[in-house]
């Protein structure tokens, strides 16, 4: 049992888990620098360039809760083994990808297996480590390598596309992912809840449609009409799915979202925080890509090489964050990352930061450091406190905020960018067109801000108290006649 590990064997168990999280997450950002080679080559537009990563991002969102759910209920080795097998088979996939329709095919058969991999590896990690200050530590490792796989992708990325091409990027995965797959079987105890949870089908298909109708609308809007009839059907089926959810889940006796958990004021300012984190994120490297690249002209390397700050922060930041989660609590880590993400993002919006090559690396390295501390403490926050029997679930949830945060970065600010070039080059347009998603990414930062504020006090910690004592002690469903 994960309780009977000794320190060693937890600290390969995590190294495992994190690797897992390394070619996850990186792929998340690392196809970024290749956009303008992609879009040469397949002749695409601004949407087909959103949707190469928008695919990966949605498919993970949409599923890692039932992934997250599934471990729980069928084993946590057992399912992470299948993540690695399919994200193996699909990088190879992509890695041979004819077309960008295939590519984006592909794409979403890596985030099937990817979808298997974070929240059950970081489900795993909470059961592995039970004393809550190791576990805090162990998290903190854990969104050091998350902050440092995303804000490095870029650079991994660029130097992949200019010294083999842009296949290279999948390629790499496979040696990683066979190695993590071998050490898993090897080296990772199965566990599973004690009270395992049923499949929830009609949940999980209301979660598919709700983000997969929410970000057609979103990257489609520009280039069919916001008030088109198409995008307009869209966003009512989005609608329809987030209605379908709030009605069908509290009916569920074991529910795909567990919507008490939300009770938790922590939980849920976790949950929005990791939105608009992450939005931030997707939606500063996707500009800053395309700047740096289409507008200044650099190659695909020297692209990523700009990155380097922000990932430079992100692997001094990740750890300490997690330490000071662990011995002070979220609160200060979430307040630095709002303070300097929102100085990022104004920085870039209001004086053209992207325009000289010193306040573009302020601006670099402020981003970063913000990211570097945002996630420790959303992790630690959403499965702190929850019954060990629903970690995966909470983690899964955590995980969720996250890609529909980078889906919707992406969506939102590629759309913005879209609807503001008038010419068929946005290259000449593109610093009067980004101003608005510099903003967005702005206010990201102060919703980071102000709820590490609001979420993260004595109030807050009691709603979070109540609400552990409630889950263990009420059986789900009870306020409803039946799920039948």
């Amino acid at each position: 049992m994960p309780d009977e590990l000794d320190h060693r064997h937890r600290m390969l168990v995590l190294a495992i888990c994190c690797t897992s999280l390394l070619i996850v997450t990186l792929d998340n950002t690392v196809l970024n620098v290749a956009l303008p080679t992609l879009q040469r080559e397949f002749d695409t537009s601004v949407s087909g360039m959103q949707w190469t990563v928008d695919a990966y991002t949605l498919v993970l969102a949409s599923l890692l809760m039932l992934a997250g759910s599934t471990a729980d209920r069928i084993g946590r080795r057992k399912v992470f083994v299948a993540g690695l097998v399919i994200f193996t088979l699909g990088s190879a996939l992509c890695s041979l990808a004819p077309s960008l329709e295939l590519l984006v095919v592909f794409r979403m058969v890596q985030a099937v297996g990817g979808s298997m991999l974070n929240p059950v590896a970081m489900s795993i990690i909470t059961n592995t480590f039970t004393d809550p200050r190791e576990r805090a530590r162990a998290i903190g490792v854990w969104g050091g390598v998350s902050g440092i796989s995303l804000a490095a992708g870029p650079l991994v990325g660029g130097a992949l596309v200019d010294s083999v091409g842009w296949r290279s990027i999948f390629l790499v995965n496979l040696p990683v992912g066979l190695a993590a797959l071998v050490l898993t079987l090897r080296h990772v105890p199965e566990s599973r809840a004690p009270k395992p949870r049923r499949a929830d089908p009609v949940g999980q298909l209301l979660v598919i449609v709700l983000l997969g109708a929410l970000t057609y609308a979103i990257i489609e809007a520009p280039r069919a009409g916001w008030t088109s009839p198409l995008i307009l059907s869209a966003a009512g089926v989005a609608v329809l799915g987030l209605a379908g959810l709030l009605r069908y889940e509290p009916r569920r006796t074991e529910p795909l979202i567990e919507l008490r958990f939300f009770r938790s004021a922590p939980f849920s300012g976790a949950t929005v925080i990791a939105v608009c984190a992450f939005a931030a994120l997707s939606g500063f490297l996707f500009l800053s890509t395309l700047y740096l690249q289409d507008v200044l002209g650099l190659d695909a390397l020297h692209a990523g090489l700009w990155m380097l700050p922000i990932a430079a922060m992100a692997l001094v930041c990740g750890p300490l964050s997690g330490r000071l989660v662990g011995s002070r609590g979220p609160r200060i880590p979430l307040l630095i990352a709002g303070v300097t993400m929102t100085a990022s993002g104004v920085l870039f919006a209001a004086f053209d930061a992207a325009a000289s090559d010193g306040t573009r690396l302020i601006g670099y390295v402020l981003f970063g450091l913000g990211f570097g501390f945002v996630n420790a403490p959303i992790t630690n926050t959403a499965v702190s406190g929850m019954p060990r029997a629903q970690a995966g679930v909470a983690a899964a949830v955590a995980s969720t905020s996250r890609q529909v945060g980078t889906t919707l970065g992406v969506a939102v600010i590629g759309a913005v960018l879209a609807s503001g070039v008038t010419s068929s080059s946005y290259a000449k347009e593109f610093t009067r067109a980004s101003r608005p998603g510099w903003w967005i990414i702005a206010g990201c930062g102060l919703a980071v801000l102000v709820l590490g504020a609001v979420t993260s006090g004595r109030w807050a910690r009691e709603t979070a108290r109540r609400t552990a004592e409630r889950l263990e002690e009420e059986p789900a469903g009870r306020e409803v006649r039946s799920d039948r």
